[in-house]
């Protein structure tokens, strides 16, 4: 690998490109029109500008990214984690193209990207799955009675949904045909597959999840991560390891994510996500994500592991070049995702110009903007990502919230209040949190 295409923008760009430059790999950064002076057209090696501002025209076009690899004559693409990273047709292309897809094989992308065929490998593989119809609903199907033996509440998703898109509540049978219609109905519109799926609903469950690393023949895990603090099942705040597992059920996930990944041949990092029942110390399978994930760097820091540097290494043909044995987990890490968004107007986007931008010394941020630089409002509002490690976790809470308390943004709104406000929410320190914390308590009142 010579020189390497970035598929992406913002943080996970410059996050890769710093990787790259670390193992002597040249780098190129697309950009769209709206993202000509972006902090990563200004750190790569080259800079191509793809087309315009709209995601579909520029940043989710497949046959633009593959002219500008043509013309910068770049050998390799990584896709980062959005946009095209789980987009199978497009890694088939890269590689017809004789390039390096940094990811799995495509056919692992298309079998973990249909939620259904997911959740039957996951039991072929003998991972705990949640009691559900374990495949797509078929108009022949008596769905009243399927639904009464899995039991209410339950949810029905997208089988082509991903990112917490394509799911809605079933809390009784009178509202069945028409929620699942309606999903049927929004799939189509969103994933452009009708398809849907039942799953049994688990009250004030923890999103939990397993980072792993293959090469096609070996695998291995880096530990756990606790993504419960979600809002609009959209991720806000994540901690590595996930606190408050028990011993048994923490293996349980481990070996039955690396089982998973062995059965499928992955190559690459990938990650297991599972939802965890503390009331009944159950996990269950969720979904396979094929790609980094935004919260890979508290497991980085809890392993000293650098992701994407292991992801560029595999993709050029190296082996794994580690075992299980040589993973060390130490401390406590935690991660805020930073919004452009007031939480004070109902998180309504807040695009503009940062007139200010300081960080604290000594704490690990992932940004794609510096001062001075804009924020658009075309893509997703995330700016940066603050990250602690500490020996506990109640010290690494500690030092997230002086980090935050010291940082300073000026010219656009930031989440950071909702984040000071989720730092002292009891039911998080004291890991009773779930997903729905945010959304069912009174977090948001007063932000």
């Amino acid at each position: 690998m010579r020189r390497l295409l970035i598929a992406n923008r913002g943080e996970i760009a410059v996050r890769i490109a710093r990787s790259a430059r670390i193992l002597g790999i040249e780098t190129v950064a697309i950009v769209s029109e709206a993202d000509r002076d972006s902090f990563i057209a200004r750190i790569a090696d080259q800079s191509v500008v793809i087309g315009p501002a709209a995601a579909k025209d520029s940043y989710l076009n497949p046959d633009a990214v593959l002219a500008a690899a043509r013309e910068t004559g770049a050998d390799a693409i990584h896709p980062g984690y959005g946009f095209l990273s789980e987009n199978a047709a497009f890694a088939r292309a890269v590689i017809a193209a004789g390039l390096i897809w940094v990811g799995p094989d495509p056919d692992t992308i298309e079998l973990m990207g249909d939620k259904s065929n997911a959740i039957r490998a996951a039991k072929d593989a003998g991972v705990p799955v949640l009691p559900g119809t374990g495949g797509p609903l078929s108009p022949e199907d008596d769905v009243v009675a399927i639904a009464r033996e899995i039991g209410y509440p339950l949810l029905v998703k997208a089988s082509a949904g991903g990112g917490g898109r394509g799911i809605r509540h079933i809390a009784s049978e009178d509202e069945l045909i028409s929620t699942i219609e309606l999903a049927s109905s929004e799939a189509a519109s969103v994933f452009g597959d009708p398809s849907v799926y039942l799953e049994r609903f688990v009250s004030q469950a923890r999103h939990v999840e397993v980072q792993l690393l293959a090469d096609g023949e070996n695998c291995i895990h880096l530990g756990d991560r606790d993504c419960s603090l979600q809002r609009r099942s959209q991720k806000v705040v994540e901690e590595a390891p996930a606190p408050e597992i028990p011993d048994h059920v923490r293996e349980r996930m481990r070996a039955a994510s690396v089982r998973l990944a062995l059965a499928s041949g992955y190559r690459g990092a990938g990650t297991v996500e599972f939802l965890y029942d503390a009331a009944r110390e159950e996990a269950a399978f969720i979904e396979m994500n094929t790609r980094l994930q935004v919260e890979h760097t508290i497991t980085e820091e809890i392993t000293g592991i650098d992701l994407v540097r292991e992801q560029l290494r595999i993709a050029d043909g190296e082996a794994l070049g580690m075992t299980q044995d040589d993973v060390r987990f130490d401390g406590h890490a935690i991660e805020c995702r930073i919004n452009a968004e007031n939480p004070s107007q109902n998180f309504f986007p807040s695009p503009g110009r940062i007139a200010v931008l300081e960080w604290p010394d000594g704490i690990r941020v992932d940004s794609g903007f510096e001062a001075g630089d804009v924020v658009v409002p075309f893509y997703d509002s995330m700016i940066a990502k603050v990250i602690v490690h500490a020996p506990t976790r109640i010290e690494a809470i500690e030092r997230m919230r002086a980090a935050l308390t010291a940082t300073r943004i000026e010219g656009i709104e930031t989440t950071i209040p909702l984040h000071l406000r989720l730092l002292e929410e009891p039911d998080f320190l004291a890991t009773a949190h779930h997903t729905k914390t945010i959304e069912t308590g009174k977090i948001l009142e007063g932000l």
